[in-house]
């Protein structure tokens, strides 16, 4: 690339400016996951509501966390993958701690008040976050398309489905701090993405056994601060939720996400978010 060129692009640090302003030509593979990803965090948001009826929110996101690592870090070892270490590690861990270590906890306490529905709306909000969050780290460029693009479709999303959410009935003192979790826990996830991306390529398999480990042990900490109880699944009004939050959810469409984030640009790949809603307010 020539010196003038060079002048002609925005000021990006060199140490975070590894192939995050240019993205392949999408795939018809790439479209595939986009939509699985969609699909299957559709359908979890309204899993978790159903999960929290049967085990404790903090302790139902600890006990699918550490089956989760367990799973993936046997997966790992089974393609004979190596584990991240060096910066991949610490990508991988800040990822653990924004994903599975705040946004987890916060998203299950929250969705004790808060509509299934209503969260994946919230979650919609993650293009914005996303188009800032790069553009502070110095991944990519913050133009207007970008944020009239994620405006207009948090905007779309919210008017789409403000009949239903308006006719939700809101009851208990706790649904304010619900809410609050459910935002704080969407800007983690967020950031977590963001995270994951800024860092060296790797395995999405041992990049996601990593991170579920250190989110358990996060998760498993506050809940033992907030006092819940810790039983383990005996009926399978317990269990289901819970195998199918680890299968799909963690090992399917988590992995799928980090994989598509190597093809993608974060920015993109964010807009999965939009078409959750969809589903998880019709279920």
């Amino acid at each position: 690339m020539s010196r003038r060129s060079i002048s002609d692009i925005p000021i990006v640090p060199d140490a975070v400016a590894h192939d995050v302003t240019v993205c392949p030509v999408p795939s018809a593979k790439a479209w595939v996951a986009f939509a699985a990803c969609g699909a299957i965090w559709g359908s979890t948001f309204l899993v978790i509501s159903i999960g929290n009826d049967a085990l404790p929110p903090l302790w139902a996101a600890t006990l699918r966390l550490i089956l989760a690592a367990g799973l993936l870090s046997v997966w790992t070892v089974a393609r004979g993958d190596s584990f991240p270490r060096g910066a991949a590690l610490r990508a991988a861990l800040s990822y653990g701690v924004c994903q599975f270590g705040i946004n987890f906890p916060l998203l299950y306490w929250g969705e004790k008040t808060v509509p299934s529905g209503l969260s994946a709306v919230l979650y919609a909000t993650i293009p914005l976050t996303s188009a800032l969050f790069t553009r502070a780290l110095g991944m990519e460029r913050l133009t207007a398309a970008k944020i009239i693009g994620a405006v207009t479709a948090f905007g779309g999303v919210a008017v789409l489905f403000s009949g239903s959410l308006s006719a939700t009935s809101w009851s208990g003192q706790r649904t304010p701090w619900g809410l609050l979790a459910v935002v704080t826990g969407t800007t983690a996830a967020s950031l977590g993405t963001v995270l994951l991306k800024r860092g060296p390529r790797q395995g999405p398999i041992a990049a996601n056994a990593v991170a579920c480990a250190l989110g358990a042990l996060i998760s498993g900490a506050v809940s033992f601060v907030a006092g819940e109880s810790h039983p383990l699944p005996a009926t399978w009004s317990s269990a289901l939720p819970l195998l199918y939050l680890t299968v799909a959810g963690s090992l399917g469409a988590f992995v799928i996400m980090s994989w598509l984030l190597h093809h993608w640009s974060v920015s993109r790949t964010s807009y999965v978010t939009v078409i959750v809603p969809v589903i998880a307010l019709a279920l």
